[in-house]
């Protein structure tokens, strides 16, 4: 294979800069509503009073995305294009990644699709299954028998970032279903994870709701699937791995997820085994972090010593592994979503959690000890980092990275009849606010924000109108 690892520096200098935004952001919002208040006055037509940002959205006179004036996008991926492969570009693209490509002026960008069984007017296959045989039964994970066949999965864009223009995009993982978000490991791989628990029967073949591992590769090849049984079945979101400790965390998207770690026997090949936990916060047991109501039940920089507990049964076969472990203890949040990893600790999104359902942002700080015995005596700390009740500013927060120059861009995941378009929301490192992006055309999420590694060109996908653009212009420095 063409294999491109990423580097364990890109990784960590990427975290930084995450850390030192999202560190601003914290002190703007504090601990009060007046602070959130002042906060949705500064994005008064989508650009901060004091000038931050990059100014006013200027509309799209072919209504795809609003951007500041001076930015400019490509459409490098329609639904229905013909791939390098022979095969259709799927539809519902959400989660990405990018990393660095053979040369300096190559990206490769590893792009899920969220899928279900059955959906094949969508899918790479075309509407007919048409194309069906062009994928080795062994490279599909479940073929349903050929006629039903799960239709998510990813696909890999090869693009010159200099010459602004896709070398090649192929099918890279094939046969597994509601493939929503992931994360990057420091080996230059793309965890795939599905968002579906289905069990055999009603087209199925298999028991989804597992992480896949998929190499960014420039090979034009389907990945063989093989499911990390060991991360446990249930509808999976994002994860995010410590590179102190190689622990991976995972989060869950039900209003009554867990978040869940997972300690590889070998921390550089996840598929040798180990051991999944979830997290408890010590003296709380089973708690709720939602919020929900008039009486918050954690405040805004209250840090929690947390424990984690053991999950049996983790292939779950009733879909219950959410009730058992919270069961036995362990804290549920409010549809756990976009997660990364930034300068030694997890940041992850609550979608829906707050007093009005408006999405929390969490922050977990691993023990030095992370998944060993010494951990006790110096556990983890989990924190609620932001919860703005307050959608002028930022409203349900999913997938979330971080630019080259430090601010961190928020993907919202909030529109439907009656409300505001989705929005890329930026945070500078100094705390404030500002509009980068909205969806011009449809209530479509927008999704899978990455940079590419040398920090020219952010990609997004805009989810349900099956389109992945490249967005060029002067980003800061």
């Amino acid at each position: 294979m063409a294999f491109s690892p990423f580097s364990r520096r890109h990784l960590l200098a990427r975290g930084a800069a995450f850390s030192a935004g999202f560190a601003g952001f914290r002190t703007l919002m504090g601990s009060s509503g007046s602070s959130m208040a002042v906060a949705a006055e500064r994005l008064r037509d989508g650009v901060a009073a004091d000038g931050v940002g990059y100014g006013p959205l200027v509309e799209d006179p072919h209504r795809i995305i609003d951007l500041p004036a001076g930015f400019t996008y490509r459409v490098i991926g329609k639904r229905g294009d013909v791939m390098s492969d022979g095969l259709f570009l799927p539809g519902h693209p959400d989660a990405m990644a990018a990393f660095p490509g053979p040369d300096a002026d190559t990206t490769i960008i590893i792009r899920n699709h969220e899928l279900p069984i059955d959906a094949n007017r969508l899918s790479a296959f075309g509407p007919k299954l048409e194309l069906l045989a062009k994928v080795a039964p062994e490279r599909m994970y479940d073929r349903g028998e050929g006629k039903t066949p799960a239709c998510g999965g990813t696909t890999t864009l090869v693009y010159d970032t200099r010459g602004q223009r896709v070398v090649k995009q192929f099918l890279s993982l094939a046969g597994t279903t509601q493939n929503c978000a992931g994360g990057m490991t420091p080996w230059g791989t793309w965890l795939s994870c599905e968002e579906d628990t289905t069990t055999p029967g009603k087209g199925a073949e298999k028991l989804h709701g597992y992480v896949f591992e998929v190499p960014a590769s420039t090979a034009m090849e389907v990945t063989i699937p093989k499911p990390i049984k060991a991360m446990g079945r249930f509808r999976h979101e994002a994860c995010a791995i410590d590179p102190a400790s190689g622990v991976v965390f995972l989060t869950e998207d039900r209003e009554d997820g867990l978040l869940y770690r997972y300690i590889p026997v070998d921390r550089t090949n996840l598929h040798a085994g180990g051991r999944l936990q979830a997290l408890k916060v010590k003296d709380r047991s089973s708690l709720d972090t939602s919020n929900f109501g008039n009486a918050p039940t954690i405040a805004r920089g209250e840090r929690l010593a947390v424990e984690w507990i053991d999950v049996d049964d983790i292939d779950a076969p009733n879909d219950d592994l959410r009730h058992r472990g919270f069961a036995q203890g362990a804290a549920k949040f409010a549809r756990n979503e976009g997660m990364w990893y930034g300068h030694g600790a997890v940041f992850f999104a609550a979608t829906t959690g707050g007093k009005v359902l408006k999405g929390q942002v969490w922050r977990y700080t691993p023990s030095a000890a992370e998944g060993v015995k010494a951990e006790l005596d110096a556990p983890g700390m989990l924190e609620l980092f932001i919860e703005p009740n307050d959608g002028s500013a930022v409203e349900n927060a999913d997938n979330v990275t971080v630019a080259p120059w430090g601010d961190l861009l928020l993907c919202e995941d909030e529109a439907g009849p009656g409300d505001d378009a989705n929005r890329i929301v930026g945070v500078t490192p100094g705390g404030q606010l500002y509009h980068f992006a909205r969806n011009a055309g449809s209530a479509s999420e927008l999704a899978g924000a990455c940079f590419s590694p040398d920090g020219s060109t952010l990609f997004v996908n805009i989810q349900t109108d099956g389109l992945t653009l490249a967005i060029n212009g002067p980003w800061r420095t």
